[in-house]
């Protein structure tokens, strides 16, 4: 699930990877922050978080990962 800023509209999204349409938007990037986690971690997936300029940032993966990083995230 990527969670991005879309200029046409104004918004920010999170959109499944390959999905047609988007399964959250809000005028904040929190509120999409939100519920985005809650969708990807009920649904074991990675979110992939972006800036306005469409760079990742950060990324957080809650599905089953066989050799979980030992690094902390600061």
């Amino acid at each position: 699930m990527h969670l991005t800023f879309n200029r046409e509209q104004d918004m920010w999204q999170a959109k499944r990877e390959g999905a047609d349409r988007v399964s959250v938007k809000a005028e904040t990037k929190k509120e999409v922050d939100e519920s985005a986690r809650e969708i990807a971690r009920n649904n074991r997936l990675e979110l992939v978080i972006h800036d306005k300029k469409g760079k990742i940032i950060d990324s957080d993966s809650f599905g089953k990962d066989p050799y979980p990083p030992k690094d902390i995230k600061h």
